[in-house]
């Protein structure tokens, strides 16, 4: 094979490669904007969102994982709910209406026809970006750090 046609061969590969990554891009740009037009997801303080697909698997983002339970997730989320025992009627439906949305945006995203199942994954950016927040804004209770739970 001459060089140039190995060139061409190397280009035409590559080429393929950047549509590909192009395309799973796109994929994730699209499922993301049809997350963005459900109204109560829009409204809702955490911004569910697709971080990538894994073949038929879309990675959608979470403020709950084992390190981080609803609980501490919750008052994060709502700062309110940090003075509020977790038994009570006000923080429960907080929880509930946490996992009717988070269920819902799963739903939306396994709607699109190419996507079959959904694996979520803690946002750590979100706590990262929502400690600085609080940090700049005084008066505010500590945050909680995902890395330990606390």
């Amino acid at each position: 094979m001459s060089d140039i046609r190995q060139f061409i061969a190397v280009m035409i590969v590559a080429a393929l490669f950047v549509s590909w990554l192009g395309w799973r891009g796109y994929t994730v740009m699209e499922l993301n904007e049809t997350l963005r037009e459900q109204s109560a997801l829009a409204a809702y303080p955490y911004p569910f969102r697709v971080l990538r697909v894994e073949g038929d698997t879309a990675v959608m983002s979470t403020l709950r994982s084992p390190r981080v339970d609803t609980a501490q997730a919750m008052r994060e989320l709502f700062p309110d709910l940090r003075r509020i025992p977790e038994t009570s009627r006000e923080f429960r439906r907080a929880e509930q209406e946490y996992a009717r949305l988070q269920a819902r945006a799963s739903e939306t995203v396994t709607a699109s026809g190419s996507i079959r199942r959904v694996r979520w994954e803690l946002d750590e950016n979100w706590y990262y970006l929502n400690n600085m927040e609080t940090r700049r804004t005084p008066g505010h209770a500590a945050p909680i750090n995902p890395a330990t739970g606390s």
